[in-house]
């Protein structure tokens, strides 16, 4: 990896740790390039335009991620139920080892904090949100399930994991992740079978 290149990845992984972990607002670009150690020419070089398109790639990042793990995951498991049931483990098992502080999920600071700052954030926060919902019901009919039930089921499979993430965050304790995981992976299985 080019020095160039490591500085922009350095200043994006800094930037998503301490929005993730301070919030948008309290979080300054100073503080970014302090702690990223890179010099303040490369911030204004990779983000021109600044905090905002900083936190727009941040969102990229990390939606890019997920949905990465997402594909290896369902790939490497017989059914969207076990690959679903298998994504949230991990994800509460990597909160846990980050001891619920380094940790990034994209729900907190991106869908809830950066959505009322601007139109563009607010849209690229939805798309995450889309994206998840395309792959998990792509994966769904998949396995058989009808196109409205498959979507239908990921939107649920996302707004329990995410509520679940929020209360593992703030409990410090995996069990609520674990307790949705099982729980969704059930209901992907009933709704297969009744198809």
């Amino acid at each position: 990896m080019s020095e160039k290149s490591n500085a922009r990845d350095l200043i994006v992984g800094t930037a998503a740790r301490l929005f993730f972990s301070q919030g948008y607002h309290a979080t300054g670009l100073n503080q970014i390039i302090k702690e990223s150690n890179t010099p303040k020419g490369s911030l204004y070089h990779y983000f021109p335009k600044g905090k905002e398109e900083l936190a727009l790639e941040c969102i990229q990042s990390a939606n890019a991620h997920i949905l990465q793990r997402f594909e290896e995951i369902f790939a490497a498991h017989e059914t969207t139920a076990e690959g679903i049931r298998q994504f949230i483990y991990e994800t509460a098992n990597e909160a846990e080892a980050n001891s619920y502080t380094g940790f990034l999920p994209f729900s907190f600071w991106a869908a809830v904090e950066t959505s009322c700052i601007s139109q563009q954030l607010r849209t690229a926060s939805q798309n995450v949100f889309a994206g998840w919902q395309d792959i998990i019901a792509r994966h769904l009919m998949l396995d058989g399930i009808g196109e409205a039930k498959a979507r239908e089921t990921a939107l649920l499979v996302i707004s329990l994991m995410e509520g679940a993430l929020i209360i593992t965050l703030t409990n410090q304790d995996k069990q609520p992740m674990l307790t949705a995981a099982d729980y969704l992976s059930v209901v992907a299985k009933n709704v297969q079978q009744h198809q």
